[in-house]
């Protein structure tokens, strides 16, 4: 073992050659993930609304509550949404 000011090469060698592998598997995936949204949008789907769900339901319930509901407070405080009265009168 390769030791140099208290750092063993070969270990540490060993730790950067297994995270490179790991970063090509992961641009790998990466490019299966793209194929997977581009057949995705080429038989009509939104690709940005895919993304959003996939992004809610890696989220527990309560947090994708809060979410939601934080997002429709905004929408209603910024006039983009009918305030809870106005919809339950239509």
């Amino acid at each position: 073992m390769t030791q140099v000011g208290n750092v063993a090469g070969d270990q540490l060698r060993s730790y950067i050659e297994r995270i490179e592998k790991l970063e090509e598997e992961k641009a790998d995936i990466a490019t299966d993930i793209r194929e997977v949204f581009a057949e995705a949008k080429g038989n009509g789907f939104d690709v940005k609304t895919m993304r959003q769900i996939i992004k809610l339901r890696k989220m527990d319930h309560s947090d994708r509550d809060e979410a939601e509901y934080l997002l429709d407070v905004y929408k209603r405080a910024l006039g983009m949404a009918p305030d809870a009265d106005e919809a339950e009168a239509a």
